[in-house]
């Protein structure tokens, strides 16, 4: 509630403040004190082409006023990526729409897998590793074959792990 209050302070008359902020008469540069005007004064009297630049050129002004600029914007071709052209690529259809209603997906990029579909994968390979190689898994998933391998050496979600109980530390002092 404090945020809105101060935010709406804060924003009260913005726009007028501001217009008296911008017309205000700008600060004044300090004056240079005597010995330092001939240190500056001496550059710019070694080297008059400084002048020079702040005077205008009548001539260069007349060649300018001839110049006579036609664009017409061309539509830039699209710099494909790599990795927008991976999205480019062709889908592929599920192998199996059992239980994918659920999930609502229909399409799967080539090189990619449904949550559905690994799992699938991992149980049939947990269950027929002869039958179910990377290689198979690959050529029908349209996958990588290090992928396939990563896949089936790191993700396991059926393996449950039973850790022993924790002894209690007055056990752990008398054992050691």
């Amino acid at each position: 509630m404090g945020a809105r209050l101060t935010r709406a302070m804060r924003n009260f008359n913005l726009e007028n403040r501001a217009h008296r902020q911008i017309s205000k008469e700008k600060p004044r540069i300090a004056p240079r004190h005597p010995s330092s005007e001939a240190l500056i004064e001496q550059p710019l009297s070694d080297h008059p082409e400084v002048h020079e630049a702040h005077n205008k050129n009548e001539k260069l002004l007349s060649l300018l006023k001839d110049v006579y600029v036609d664009s017409k914007d061309i539509p830039a071709k699209k710099h494909v990526s790599a990795e927008t052209s991976k999205q480019l690529q062709e889908h592929r259809l599920l192998k199996s729409t059992l239980n994918y209603e659920l999930f609502n997906i229909t399409k799967v990029p080539k090189g990619k897998l449904s949550i559905p579909e690994a799992l699938t994968i991992l149980n049939n390979h947990k269950l027929q590793p002869k039958i179910w190689t990377t290689d198979k898994i690959a050529e029908d998933y349209s996958l990588e074959l290090k992928d396939v391998k990563g896949l089936l050496e790191f993700f396991k979600p059926f393996e449950i792990k039973i850790l022993p109980p924790e002894q209690n530390d007055k056990e752990r002092i008398t054992a050691s």
